[in-house]
């Protein structure tokens, strides 16, 4: 039997989820709000599962927040680094996006950017997890913000990763809150 290995599509997917709040999407739906076709949904759903990031299907593959935070925080920007490269036309993330764009100024460096011919900021390419990332993100404030803050995470100087870590620890909460006696148990 093979080891599933997450894939980049699966945090983008992962993502999409937590900015969901707790709905339970449509995998027809998922697809269609990130770009992704169906049967990639799918099979990155039973990934995602798989790696104990979410709940099974009769839970509603309902993210689990404490490994999420865990793996986003601390493990992803292990398994899909940043990768930078020239200057070019994009939409903003990292430091450069909301939310972390009202405290930090890029001052006379470029910002980082997803490369996207509907991006209207200039700067140096960072590589999104998966080409779809920056429509999708354009599409939803809320999944922007979480994959801003991934970026950050993965890209960021140390300043800019602790505060990257306290606003996506803040949004996971408030976005996959549940009551105490129904807390995610590992």
């Amino acid at each position: 039997m093979n080891q599933p290995t997450l894939r980049p599509q699966d945090v983008l997917v992962l993502a999409k989820l937590i900015a969901y709040r707790g709905q339970r999407p449509t995998m027809a739906g998922l697809g269609r709000d990130l770009s992704i076709s169906s049967s990639e949904i799918h099979a990155s759903l039973h990934r995602l599962e798989a790696s104990r990031l979410i709940a099974s299907a009769s839970g509603g593959h309902r993210p689990l927040r404490r490994p999420v935070e865990e793996f986003l925080i601390h493990g992803a920007k292990y398994a899909f680094p940043a990768k930078r490269g020239e200057i070019t036309r994009g939409v903003p993330t990292s430091y450069a996006a909301p939310p972390l764009n009202q405290h930090i100024s890029a001052g006379a460096e470029l910002p980082p950017v997803w490369p996207s011919a509907h991006g209207q900021h200039r700067g140096i390419t960072l590589q999104p997890l998966y080409r779809t990332v920056p429509e999708s993100a354009l599409r939803d404030p809320v999944l922007y913000e979480l994959l801003a803050l991934f970026d950050a995470l993965r890209d960021g100087r140390a300043r800019e990763r602790q505060m990257a870590e306290r606003e996506m620890t803040s949004r996971i909460t408030v976005l996959l809150h549940v009551a105490p006696a129904v807390e995610d148990h590992d």
